[in-house]
């Protein structure tokens, strides 16, 4: 008899942010099948989701993935959290995402900063003041430069060994940030392994005593800020062939302004600022290969003959990935195109 070690993964209800919250279940011979993953329950009351005289919530199973960084037969468990008559609990953003066919591509681009709990400061920074300033730190390589790449390195190759698909990974602008990019065919996988990587992240940086801030603006001044880039496709967009139809897209954003900014994160005021690769929080732009827009179209969808994707630059590296991607789709589904014959 083999024992298994079940890692149930879930969202608190902490705002405006959640956080990761998990358990262990320790069954007998689990087959490593979603399907097999029973449903569980926890303590509502302590993470701000229940009240104390009726406490009880689900955990209901929805991704199942190997734990290669636990010893023995182990896996993680990603999970929705209902109420106890069942119905999808009002921090439920994955319940909200409207893509049973999976139509939606999405692949997110999540920056973070590896944190030095000692100085307060992302790795790499003095104890006081700061380093030189911003410029030879993207994609940088060598000492001095590229800081915390030994715990970059094991992140990857725990996601890529748990079967999460991560499609690259690279340093950022500001000393001791990095980025890694998933992608997914359906909002709801690209949700869950964005979730299920952060989650691994965090447990990473325990091992080598030091913390991941997901805030999209960590130091003050003149250093960027951190993103979740959104790109994004239908089937619409993968195969019109259409400037028109790009075009028509991108403006269905204009009016729904505050709509997204509502749920693209935390304090993003502070990062859509219109400077550091940013369009203002209050206003509304497109363009090709245009990194100051609040919407890129990038040159190989032009060049693809206008059969790509888009990229939402507005997201910020807090922000919930099943909530972007929720809102991102309603909008182009309510977008009004003049499909091409």
């Amino acid at each position: 008899m083999t024992k298994s070690k079940l890692e149930y993964i879930w969202l608190d209800g902490y705002q405006p942010t959640q956080t990761l919250r998990s358990k262990t279940k320790v069954v007998n011979d689990f087959s490593g099948k979603l399907e097999d993953a029973e449903m569980w329950s926890f303590d509502g009351s302590s993470t701000q989701q229940a009240a104390g005289n009726s406490s009880d919530c689900l955990l209901k199973p929805v991704a199942c993935y190997p734990d290669p960084g636990r010893l023995g037969d182990a896996y993680l468990i990603m999970c929705e959290v209902l109420n106890s008559d069942g119905t999808p609990h009002r921090t439920n953003g994955r319940s909200t995402i409207l893509d049973d066919d999976d139509d939606f591509w999405f692949g997110f681009e999540q920056e973070y900063t590896i944190w030095n709990p000692d100085t307060n400061k992302p790795i790499g920074f003095p104890a006081e003041g700061f380093p030189a300033p911003q410029g030879p730190y993207y994609c940088s390589v060598g000492s001095g430069k590229a800081i915390g790449r030994e715990i970059v390195e094991e992140h990857l190759e725990l996601c890529l060994q748990a079967g999460i698909n991560v499609e690259g990974i690279n340093a950022e602008v500001m000393m001791g940030q990095w980025e890694f990019q998933v992608f997914a065919k359906g909002a709801k996988q690209a949700g869950d392994e964005v979730w299920l990587a952060r989650y691994l992240l965090e447990r990473i940086a325990e091992a080598h005593s030091v913390s991941i801030n997901w805030h999209c603006k960590p130091v003050q001044g003149d250093w960027n800020g951190s993103g979740m880039h959104a790109n994004f496709s239908n089937s619409l967009l993968r195969t019109c062939g259409s400037k028109e139809v790009y075009e028509q897209v991108c403006s269905a954003f204009q009016p729904r302004i505050q709509e997204h900014i509502d749920v693209y994160g935390a304090d993003n005021d502070q990062r859509l600022t219109g400077l550091h690769e940013t369009q203002s929080i209050d206003k509304f732009s497109y363009g090709v290969s245009d990194r100051g827009a609040s919407i890129r179209i990038p040159i190989a969808t032009v060049e693809g003959g206008w059969k790509g994707w888009l990229e939402d630059r507005r997201p910020a590296s807090n922000a919930d990935p099943y909530m972007v991607a929720s809102a991102i789709i309603n909008t182009v589904r309510g977008a009004k195109v003049n499909a091409p014959a």
